[in-house]
């Protein structure tokens, strides 16, 4: 797997996975594949492939205690890019560089200060447009797993049903057995 590693990666540089969510990952790959979103490679035939994955030394975006991680790692940004006299990265619609510049920051920090580097993130992602009027739930809500260390990848399956989530296999395998 290649690591992805552009400024709109919201959580940093990595090999991002959904979790637990195959058909969501098979319509990004149809939508790559017809460059209805945007990928820097080229998708010729959509494929999902799960991965069993060790969270090692996680920052989970989800639990209370990494907010204040984040806020320290966005103030220390924001005194670096004063300094400098830079501009401070902004999240505008998909391009998350804000968010990105964030996470590279806080990675920054953490090797400078001899602090333990991230296996893994993991986080809650808000996307697409609203279930139903005034909702906060979203058609694609979904959680990402961005894995910083590759070492943290045990292995990988072809998710089943394997019709289901990988359809343009054209019957390739055999999965009866």
């Amino acid at each position: 797997m290649n690591a992805s590693n552009n400024i709109w990666d919201w959580l940093g540089g990595g090999i991002y996975f959904w979790e637990q969510n195959p058909g969501r990952a098979l319509a990004y790959a149809e939508e790559c594949a017809a460059k209805k979103q945007y990928f820097a490679g080229d998708i010729k035939i959509p494929f999902v492939i799960g991965a069993i994955i060790n969270l090692g030394n996680c920052l989970n975006l989800m639990e209370a205690e990494s907010t204040p991680v984040l806020e320290t790692a966005y103030s220390g940004l924001l005194q670096t890019t004063a300094k400098a006299e830079i501009k401070m990265p902004v999240n505008k619609d998909a391009n998350r560089a804000l968010d990105c510049a964030v996470i590279q920051y806080l990675h920054q920090s953490n090797l400078e200060n001899e602090i333990a580097p991230y296996d893994t993130i993991r986080s809650s992602f808000d996307e697409g447009e609203k279930v139903y009027e005034g909702s906060t739930f979203t058609k694609r809500l979904h959680i990402e797993v961005c894995v910083i260390n590759p070492a943290m990848i045990l292995g990988y399956y072809l998710p089943r049903p394997v019709d289901r989530y990988n359809p343009y296999l054209k019957g390739a395998f055999n999965f009866s057995k």
